[in-house]
């Protein structure tokens, strides 16, 4: 069980926090993407729909979501180590498992079980992190674990390409290539990081209160979850954050089939181009977390990434030029889901209780995921039924819009003082 005791850590540990969790989140994005880039293949050899095949991406994302709550409780309970080692053992071996499938049915089921093996690292890692990084350095830091997400994606989608699509291998190759890399990152978080830390800063204010001890929250009464979902800045934030994945997981999902199907590409440059999302998604959210820290306003960077993400999601699937696509796929990734997700789970991690803080971005994250859910198999279905995939783009757009306005009417800035 989870004693909640707190260890001293040095100035540097938060580090070694802030590069782990950057290479598990290389992890959780390249098991998630190998899979878009052979969605034409697959759906070939089981005789698929396009819905069929959002649906693969869609029960994934359905039993992570599911799976965000219940774990970020259990890892404010037993410890985030255990459930973040338990949970990659789960998802590095139905990675492997994924490219045995010899049905799609057992695919299905196999990626399910994959979807509940990731949803044990969100709340936990970022309970982990941010308790380890130093509050001048926050939003910089989940920047900087979040571009691992750029990396895992660019890289699924390089790596996948290039053996199936370019070199003309086997579907499964991928799965077998990401899964013992999987299991020692979750063994690393266990073995290599401690469970509750001091943070020197938290240290020296300690001290200057005539040595007081650092406040131990573990014996205090739990947090519900009803009083999380009732604080308003805090849902409309999470409301946010769904509209802003459900757009990102239309690109994630749709956009290498979009390409080959719609705009004529072919082989590895599908995988490049697709790429060009979380590469560009890399300077645009160290960027704009770095303003963050120095500005100590949530809202005016929401304002001023939102509309830019907003239009180029539409001009996406609009435009037809292959030279003003790209433009549009670089723009979104400076200004897109990965772009603002650092400044958005600040925001959370400032509002929240901070001994149910894995339940509050267990909770985000759950309903944020929520829209990876329904963008998979929504943009299938309604490319089957229009004959175009563009209508899912456009779809994603809209619901940004409203997204937007929601979070401008219930959200309140969080006082600069707070987050110095």
């Amino acid at each position: 069980m989870n004693n909640g005791k707190a260890m001293p850590v040095s100035e540097k540990y938060w580090i070694r926090v802030v590069m782990l969790s950057f290479f598990g989140w290389i992890l959780m994005y390249a098991t998630r993407t190998i899979f878009n880039p052979l969605m034409p293949v697959i759906g070939e050899e089981f005789g698929l729909s396009n819905a069929d095949l959002g649906l693969a991406n869609s029960i994934f994302f359905l039993t992570y979501a599911a799976a965000q709550i219940p774990f970020g409780a259990l890892s404010d309970k037993i410890g985030r180590k255990l459930v973040i080692m338990g949970g990659f053992l789960l998802f590095g071996a139905m990675t492997f498992f994924s490219g045995l499938a010899s049905s799609f049915v057992m695919f299905l089921i196999i990626r399910a079980m994959a979807g509940i093996g990731q949803g044990s690292y969100y709340g936990p890692q970022y309970a982990l992190s941010t308790e380890a990084i130093p509050t001048r350095r926050l939003t910089l830091g989940t920047a900087i674990i979040n571009s691992g997400m750029a990396f895992g994606t660019s890289g699924g989608y390089l790596l996948s390409s290039y053996l199936v699509l370019e070199k003309g291998g086997d579907w499964s190759q991928p799965f077998f290539m990401m899964a013992l890399p999987t299991v020692i990152v979750g063994l690393l978080f266990y073995f290599i990081l401690k469970e509750k830390v001091i943070r020197p800063e938290d240290q020296t204010k300690a001290d200057a209160q005539d040595n007081t001890p650092v406040e131990d929250n573990s014996n205090q009464p739990k947090v519900s979850l009803g009083a999380i979902f009732s604080n308003k800045n805090l849902l409309a934030v999470f409301i946010l954050c769904f509209v802003s994945i459900y757009a990102n997981f239309v690109i994630l999902t749709w956009l290498p089939s979009f390409l080959i199907e719609e705009r004529g590409f072919v082989g590895s440059s599908v995988g490049f181009i697709s790429s060009l999302v979380p590469w560009a998604s890399i300077p645009g959210a160290l960027f704009f977390a770095s303003r963050a820290d120095k500005l100590g306003s949530t809202k005016k960077l929401v304002y001023i990434l939102m509309p830019i993400a907003i239009v180029s999601v539409f001009l996406i699937a609009f435009v037809t030029n292959r030279t003003l696509l790209i433009t549009m796929l670089i723009v979104y990734g400076l200004t897109g889901k990965l772009a603002i997700d650092p400044i958005l789970v600040a925001y959370v991690s400032k509002n929240a209780p901070r001994r149910a803080l894995g339940t509050a971005l267990s909770a985000y994250n759950f309903i944020g995921m929520s829209g990876a859910i329904l963008a998979p198999y929504i943009t299938g279905y309604l490319s089957d039924t229009v004959g175009s995939m563009q209508i899912g783009f456009y779809a994603a757009s809209g619901l940004m819009v409203v997204g937007l306005i929601i979070f401008a009417v219930m959200a309140k800035e969080t006082p600069k003082a707070e987050i110095a």
